[in-house]
């Protein structure tokens, strides 16, 4: 049976979000509506496809709101109808203050950084494509700047050097449903205790931020340091993917999306972006201070695979510079 001490209304979208509404299902709260974005139209035949969030909604047959305008008088009647006394959001818009200043118990957000690091739309990519060796969660009652509310709590976790942002986020996902319900408890049981994110900036410290990405963020600078190329790549998968254009015969170029990949130390003397492939095992290109070794790609119009299977079906018109030694 809910627990009808708290009535919860829930803000999200993408999958990441899933996972924290089945937790608090599953710990018996009573989630008497879902806001999520208004469905939209994808893949080929551009048919209306619902939000991760309203898939799962409707199969537990919660209420669901889509607005167009949050601010639209008619979405915060119906909000405010719902006498919901705690609002969640994980992975939605930016809530105005009409909205997140309705429930008595206050708006709290699950953010997928340890806030004041990595405030924005894109912290768990930014977070992979600077190198961090350490990343976590927060949840924080949301104030008007975006990101800045007082910290309920953070959770640390180590980040290795070979995860990429996917698998981060699959972690942060279920860590991040097991921090909400424990921030739900505690606001239950009336022991919060917050802390100003002020307080938690270091003299001398740089904050790092983590607006959207776009499309030439993905592109690859080869003649950056091996390093950097190899954390954007990391940072970038699966999605939306880091890319590059590859010279081939004729003049043309080669678009390649890299979802995986390794420094290869090597005494690169060639121009950066400069491929080298026995064109059966390897597919190394130059960077400023060495290589990277591609291990799995996608072609533009084919499917995603690992390098041996790319390098066996390439079309023998195709060249790049050989080298035994690369």
């Amino acid at each position: 049976m809910a627990d009808k001490n708290i009535r919860i209304i829930f803000l999200g979208t993408p999958d990441f979000a899933v996972a924290s509404l089945n937790a608090l299902l599953s710990a018996n709260y009573d989630v008497c509506a879902v806001v999520t974005t208004p469905d939209r139209p994808s893949g080929r035949g551009r048919k209306l496809g619902m939000s991760p969030v309203k898939t799962f909604a409707l199969e537990h047959k919660l209420t669901v709101l889509q607005p167009e305008n949050l601010k639209d008088p008619s979405f915060i009647g119906q909000l405010k109808q719902l006498n919901a006394t705690l609002y969640i959001v994980v992975a939605f818009r930016m809530l105005p203050e009409v909205i997140w200043s309705i429930p008595l118990l206050g708006t709290f957000n699950l953010h997928a950084s340890l806030l004041p690091q990595y405030r924005g739309a894109a912290p768990i990519n930014r977070t992979i494509m600077n190198g961090e060796k350490t990343g976590g969660l927060t949840t924080f009652f949301l104030q008007e700047r975006m990101d800045t509310g007082n910290i309920i709590f953070r959770e640390e976790t180590k980040i290795s050097s070979s995860e990429t942002a996917g698998e981060y986020h699959d972690r942060l996902k279920l860590m991040g449903a097991s921090l909400l319900v424990k921030t739900v408890e505690a606001i239950k049981g009336g022991h919060v205790l917050t802390q100003k994110q002020d307080e938690l900036i270091d003299e001398g410290v740089v904050l790092r931020t983590a607006p959207k990405i776009f499309k030439e963020d993905c592109r690859i600078d080869w003649s950056e340091d091996c390093e950097v190329v190899y954390n954007l790549i990391r940072g970038l998968s699966p999605t939306p993917g880091a890319f590059t254009e590859i010279p081939v015969a004729g003049g043309e170029k080669m678009y390649i999306k890299i979802f995986r990949a390794e420094i290869k130390p090597c005494p690169c003397t060639d121009i950066p972006g400069t491929v080298m492939t026995d064109g059966k095992s390897y597919f190394n290109i130059c960077c400023r201070d060495g290589c990277i070794s591609v291990l799995e790609l996608q072609q533009a119009g084919k499917r995603r695979m690992a390098i041996g299977d790319f390098l066996i079906g390439l079309s023998p018109s195709v060249l790049f510079k050989t080298s035994r030694n690369a």
